[in-house]
């Protein structure tokens, strides 16, 4: 038992391979198997070993554990190892069974993996003429990966620090440097590699991921995640400078949230362009690529979200700008072979299409980091059977390659499965207008209209029919519409729909052409005086007033309500639970209140349609709450219309 209690603890801790030995110590005792096996499998996944996790997810099923992610996490070990099959079981019965409270993200991440594995032949079947061969001088039995080339140097990231990572029992990551061969394909590199610089050299912190400015005077390159906070949300980019010193001491860059993981960095072509993975709210779900521009005199933009096109619910990172421009990424989310895949995203005509690189860039393994030196040969990373040890470094050479390291694959290109023609989509929209109450009732004669962001032209007008139902109209990919639904005696309702993210992947299609219809449910309020709406989401951190970030999402929509319905002026109130002095708790709502009305103030709202009311604890929900979460349902936000 005090086995099991110390491996919790370094679990808990974020210190995953101290707290193997432990669970492994307490499997000899009597401790219950359901727990234990799921400690050990998740032990195995958080330290990206994922392989070894399955057999313990296996044995704590079998033990009848109630972790309602179990089998999400263990379809996802079965296809590290090839098992696709049984991976596809796995999904299956996850998403059959999964409980309400089951986050959407991890859902939809489920019911996309399930259709990419039910297509695994046609993705296998991309097959490129490319040889690989292991940087065996290069690399060691611990990581080396996101390979960058900087003149004659290849400078990566590599496990080789004196400090230990208590996460996955390696040494700290840091930056290396090594000089290049004319030929890396035949003797790799020509020195053993070295620090890249002492002052871009910090010991008890993981480093990597560097990307050079055009120049080569300027790295960005992430740092952080010393293992003393949980999910590595200290990790932020930073910048050093070359001077007649050598590189200058690394700058925090402002893009960093302080909340958030964020990491490989690429610049684009000309320089003016950063891209990078962060997992900061608001994102589509898991790790998202970011891009941010960057002014003559160095200053960087906000960053925005490269969209649903390029971001799914899984991980994108490792971005890459090639010479041809297109965008090189890997990710867990698009149609892959395995955990992570190597994919090329190209945009035409407003449309973005991301494509699969195929084997043998790909495997059931994590593949990752690639980058071109020259237009048929470049390097990437992979964690593949075969290799030194765990991330290796690989040179590939595209064409007519005779390595003894791999077999020359007879050619495809990108994204196709063979010779046969590009097949067609064609989308629709269609929906119901429904009364928002209890029970939910179809709503007819409500007016409809289906709007064009692009040129804000309606595409269609429509007034809903006895069963509240309006549709169905053709849309385009890449394009966003607003769909508005008004009608007397209720709020106009306004939704906004993107085809970003929605277009099905040709590897997923069968027939010659497949039509897919997107429905939408719109619920309309009623418009009644003194009616009170609980809003979602609205969080403040413990003590704190300020508009979080994943709030204002939130109080944006109040924002549109106001607008499209003008004549409306409402009460935005604040609400606590009962765990601090009631004066306290008072001050504490009312300040949360007026934050939120200044905020949706700042959007262009006028002042004397809102006020501001903080009712401490003094009108709970929940009145004798006892669990964390009927606290949080009474602390809540509402809005309440004062006037029609």
């Amino acid at each position: 038992m005090q086995a099991y209690k110390k491996g919790v603890r370094h679990f808990d801790a974020g210190e995953y391979n101290l707290a193997l030995p432990q669970f492994e110590k307490a499997a000899k005792g009597s401790i219950d198997a359901a727990r234990l096996n799921y400690y050990t499998a998740e032990s195995y996944r958080l330290s990206n070993r994922f392989g070894e996790a399955a057999p313990f997810y296996q044995k704590a099923l079998e033990a009848n554990t109630t972790e309602p992610e179990t089998r999400f996490n263990y379809a996802y070990a079965l296809k590290s190892q090839g098992n696709y099959t049984a991976a596809l079981e796995q999904l299956q019965q996850f998403v059959a069974n999964a409980p309400k409270t089951t986050a959407k993200p991890v859902v939809d991440k489920a019911k996309r993996e399930i259709e990419t594995l039910k297509a695994i032949n046609a993705i296998a079947a991309n097959k490129l003429e490319i040889t690989l061969r292991n940087m065996s001088n290069l690399n060691s039995p611990n990581s080396e990966f996101a390979p960058v080339i900087r003149g004659d140097e290849l400078i990566f990231t590599a496990s080789r620090k004196e400090t230990q990572y208590k996460n996955n029992g390696q040494p700290m990551l840091g930056l290396y440097k090594t000089k290049l061969n004319a030929r890396p394909d035949e003797t790799g590199t020509t020195a053993a590699p070295e620090p890249f610089s002492t002052n871009v050299f910090q010991g008890d912190v993981n480093e990597g991921t560097p990307a050079f400015s055009k120049d080569g005077k300027a790295i960005v390159f992430a740092r952080g995640n010393n293992g003393k906070r949980k999910g590595g949300l200290d990790v932020d980019l930073y910048i050093s400078r070359l001077g007649e010193g050598g590189w200058s001491q690394p700058q925090r860059l402002p893009i960093s949230d302080s909340l958030a993981w964020d990491g490989s960095p690429a610049f684009s072509g000309d320089g003016r362009t950063l891209y990078f993975a962060s997992n900061r709210a608001g994102g589509a779900g898991g790790i998202d690529l970011y891009r941010t521009s960057i002014d003559a005199s160095g200053r960087f933009s906000r960053p925005v979200n490269m969209g649903r096109d390029i971001n799914t619910p899984g991980d994108e990172m490792f971005p890459y700008v090639g010479p041809n421009a297109k965008l090189y990424f890997a990710s867990d989310g698009h149609p892959g072979l395995g955990k992570l895949d190597v994919f090329v995203a190209t945009r035409s005509q407003g449309v973005t299409r991301v494509e699969n690189m195929g084997q043998p860039i790909n495997s059931p393994a994590d593949d990752f980091g690639l980058i071109y030196v020259k237009p048929t040969e470049g390097y990437l990373a992979s964690n593949r059977p075969g290799g030194k040890g765990d991330d290796d470094i690989y040179f590939f050479q595209e064409g007519t390659g005779t390595s003894t390291d791999t077999t020359t694959i007879a050619q495809n290109p990108p994204g196709s499965t063979g010779t046969n023609a590009p097949k067609v989509v064609r989308y629709f929209l269609a929906g119901t207008v429904s009364v928002n109450d209890s029970p939910v009732l179809p709503l007819d004669s409500a007016k409809v209209r289906v709007i064009d962001d692009a040129t804000g032209q309606p595409i269609a007008e429509i007034v809903t029919d006895q069963t509240g139902s309006f549709g169905k109209y053709p849309l385009q990919e890449g394009k966003d519409y607003t769909i508005l639904a008004e009608r007397k005696g209720f709020l106009t309702r306004r939704e906004q729909f993107t085809m970003q993210g929605k277009s099905i992947p040709q590897v997923f299609l069968t027939k010659a052409q497949t039509d897919t219809t997107f429905y939408v449910p719109l619920l309309l309020d009623k418009s009644v005086l003194n009616k009170t709406f609980v809003l979602e989401n609205i969080y403040y951190d413990l003590d704190k007033y300020n508009i979080r970030a994943d709030a204002a999402p939130e109080l944006d929509k109040i924002v549109v309500i106001l607008k499209d319905n003008p004549t409306l002026k409402l009460e935005l109130s604040s609400h606590t639970d009962v765990r601090a002095p009631d004066a306290y708790n008072m001050k504490l709502s009312q300040n949360r209140a007026k934050s939120a009305v200044d905020y949706i103030v700042s959007q262009g709202i006028s002042a004397d349609r809102l006020v501001a009311k903080g009712y401490g604890e003094t009108r709970l929900v929940v009145k004798n709450a006892k669990t964390e979460e009927e606290h949080q349902r009474n602390r809540r936000t509402e809005i309440k219309i004062l006037e029609l």
